[in-house]
């Protein structure tokens, strides 16, 4: 009988998979499309429309898991979702194609990236989120989307969401639909990245705590990875499809509402005391962000060899984590 409830949890997996991957291939259609109507920037729409709707999994199973008692998972999912974004999801999407990155992308979203990772890591360094810290973050949140917002009335054009880094017209990316169509394909596809990456949860950390795994790691690795799947699958795609803009502000957009938005919002309605969280993962989290903006701080662009680099670390990361526990 046990061995039967691991296989059904094993088949929500692969399904959860499946789901996700078809939510992605579908946002991503419906966000070039509205980019292109709206005549904004790819990497708006990346850092705001599709940052906030794939990280919607990481927000939902940290506020209930903060509602349950469970802290460590809360927080854990967070710093173990923004190092997989950082790393393994960037990496990747690199690998399958190099990412150009605007310069005003490195001077301003970077960099409030990696200031919204350090003032976390302070606040967590007492292993505990008060009210008070939360309330911190919950500011910092409106204010970082005040200030991409006003910057995309002034960005409009900046960014050709119908051309690619070559500057070649692309073709087959969504931009002739209708604004209706393009926000049923978002909403559809967004709708598929939660239900499928809920199931995934469900059945990875099942499978994990019956083979007796910390809560604290389950946290870092299933919970992270599976709420993370959204973002992963998303700029995949979207770097598939040659729209680097979206696929490099969808991580730095979600590594954002992960720590100000989803530990903010939760942290005021429930404070929460951490310690399964060690300043080692806080550490990597910050390094992780930090690395990033030196790869794209060199040339504008994250080379395969530098998604390389960021999947290697992440994996060396991963065997420790496991290994520890």
């Amino acid at each position: 009988m046990w061995i039967m409830d691991i296989l059904i949890e094993l088949l929500m997996i692969v399904g959860g998979v499946a789901v996700v991957l078809w939510g992605a291939d579908k946002l991503t259609l419906g966000s070039v499309a509205l980019a292109s109507r709206m005549g904004v920037p790819q990497m708006v729409i990346g850092l705001t429309v599709v940052a906030l709707g794939t990280s919607m999994p990481e927000f939902c199973v940290s506020f209930v898991s903060a509602l349950k008692g469970t802290a460590d998972m809360a927080v854990g999912n967070v710093v173990g979702s923004n190092i997989f974004n950082t790393m393994l999801i960037v990496g990747a999407a690199a690998m399958v194609a190099p990412m150009s990155v605007m310069r005003q992308t490195v001077r301003k979203d970077l960099v409030f990236a990696v200031a919204a990772s350090v003032i976390m890591g302070a606040l967590v360094f007492d292993r505990s989120i008060s009210r008070a810290d939360a309330a911190v973050l919950a500011a910092l949140f409106f204010v970082y989307m005040w200030i991409t917002l006003k910057g995309a009335r002034g960005a409009a054009g900046s960014d050709s969401p119908t051309t690619d880094t070559d500057g070649k017209e692309k073709t087959g990316t969504g931009d002739g639909l209708q604004l209706w169509k393009a926000t049923m394909w978002i909403a559809a596809g967004l709708a598929c990245l939660i239900l499928g990456s809920n199931v995934f949860v469900e059945g990875a950390t099942s499978v994990a705590l019956a083979l007796n795994v910390p809560e604290a790691v389950v946290g870092l690795t299933i919970v992270a990875g599976g709420t993370s799947m959204p973002e992963l699958a998303t700029s995949v795609v979207a770097a598939r499809k040659g729209n680097s803009g979206i696929a490099i502000g969808n991580v730095i957009g979600s590594n954002v509402f992960n720590i100000l938005f989803v530990v903010g919002l939760t942290g005021v309605v429930c404070p929460m005391t951490v310690s399964g969280i060690t300043h080692i993962d806080l550490a990597v989290m910050i390094g992780s962000m930090v690395l990033l903006w030196f790869f794209a701080y060199t040339k504008l662009t994250i080379a395969r060899w530098e998604g390389a680099v960021l999947s290697a670390v992440f994996l060396g990361y991963m065997v420790w984590l496991i290994a520890g526990s």
